[in-house]
């Protein structure tokens, strides 16, 4: 954005610093709407050969053709400075930062006005932070912000040993960064991506927020891992569903995984969930109609009879009826580990988490049941119709696998 600034250079004596000899330096004096900035140009002159109106040499003055030459060359290189300035920065152009620019200092008068990184990141989250409170934001993807955020003061701890300056970050930084993650916090590559793509969004805050040229980090590349995502087949669910366990724990934990498995609710959209998220829905069922945390959006999920099962058989529970929720549902971590106790009862060798959950939704409750894209893609709350479309890849690969076994049976039994 450019600004109409009045900008002026003059050139005049302090005649208080005049030395023995009686010569006094030259000033050159910026103004730029009316603040003054100065700096002395390193030549000198007697009083009575300087012409106080033009602020130059005299013309009698035997030195005035290379002194003025001087004068004339320093005026156009403020000049200049004070144009790159005003074209290359977004804010009013002050007398300070001409005399920086010319000086060659620019950078450092910069340095002492801009904050420093962890600060910046403060204030990112202070205003994600204020999303969630407009309901703008889930509180989950502001957590996963704060996690960043000392994931990075670790990093800049170790490697800087105080915090740095926006300016001088380079595209290092964040490749240095990921590669503690990796190899210090031990995270998965596709993870650490995550937390780069986030790193990359923060340093645009602060790119326009700290008024630099352009975000270091821009050209890194968050390259994912394909991985395989895990689901339960129809008899791995069933059995899950059928196992009678004597602990109460155990078959809490169990229903609310289940109920994950008909519903494709992530474990912190079950755990938000209250009765006054019920209600009827355009065919006159039971619906759940709340906003998906992942998402922000409304979205209305049509209650499956298991769903609906569950939702009576915890309808008088003591928790439930206490803080006001449809199911009881135990920390994240008392979650997790009850779940792994729960797959070695059944005999699933896998990792139970709500991810498996959400991706048996998908594949064994919805699509192979003959659900159509779009509506498993509505059912569970996908912005974008591609992130559903690998569920689908999923199923007509087990469908292929599944048709091949059975022409191998076919074949074997036509030759008895």
């Amino acid at each position: 954005m450019k600004f109409n600034q009045k900008f002026s250079i003059l050139f005049w004596l302090p005649r208080h610093k005049q030395n023995k000899e009686g010569l006094i330096p030259i000033y050159a004096r910026i103004t730029v709407d009316g603040v003054r900035a100065e700096l002395a140009i390193k030549r000198s002159i007697h009083p009575d050969h300087w012409d106080t109106e033009r602020g130059l040499a005299k013309d009698s003055y035997y030195e005035a053709p290379v002194l003025n030459e001087f004068l004339l060359l320093v005026h156009a290189e403020l000049g200049k400075n004070y144009n790159i300035l005003l074209s290359t920065q977004d804010e009013r152009v002050t007398a300070e930062q001409v005399k920086a620019s010319y000086q060659g200092e620019y950078a450092k008068f910069k340095k002492g006005k801009r904050k420093s990184f962890l600060h910046v990141f403060k204030i990112y989250l202070d205003r994600l932070k204020e999303k969630v409170d407009v309901k703008d934001l889930g509180k989950g993807r502001y957590k996963r912000f704060e996690v960043l955020y000392n994931k990075v003061h670790a990093y800049i701890k170790v490697k800087y040993k105080k915090d740095v300056d926006p300016a001088e970050l380079r595209l290092n930084f964040i490749v240095g960064f990921a590669h503690f993650l990796r190899t210090v916090h031990k995270i998965s590559n596709n993870t650490t991506m995550k937390y780069a793509k986030d790193l990359k969004q923060v340093m645009t805050f602060i790119t326009i927020e700290e008024d630099l040229h352009h975000n270091p980090f821009q050209s890194f590349k968050c390259k994912l891992n394909k991985v395989k995502r895990k689901y339960l087949d129809q008899d791995e669910l069933e059995a899950i569903e059928k196992k009678h366990f004597e602990l109460a724990r155990l078959r809490e934990v169990r229903d609310v995984f289940v109920f994950s498995c008909y519903t494709g609710y992530a474990y912190s959209d079950v755990a938000a969930l209250q009765p006054k998220d019920l209600g009827k829905g355009i065919d006159g069922s039971l619906w759940l109609i709340r906003d998906r945390g992942k998402t922000g959006n409304v979205e209305n999920v049509p209650l499956l009879p298991k769903a609906l099962e569950i939702i009576e058989r915890y309808k008088d529970h003591p928790y439930c009826k206490a803080f006001n929720k449809l199911l009881p549902v135990n920390s994240n971590v008392k979650y997790n580990a009850y779940l792994k106790e729960i797959a070695d009862l059944c005999g699933i060798d896998k990792l139970l988490t709500t991810h498996v959950a959400r991706h048996t939704c998908a594949t064994t409750v919805l699509l192979s049941n003959d659900v159509s894209m779009e509506t498993t893609m509505e059912f569970l709350g996908h912005s974008d119709i591609r992130t559903t479309q690998i569920y689908g890849k999923i199923v007509q690969k087990k469908l292929g696998k599944d048709v091949k076994q059975l022409s191998e049976r076919l074949q074997a039994n036509s030759k008895v």
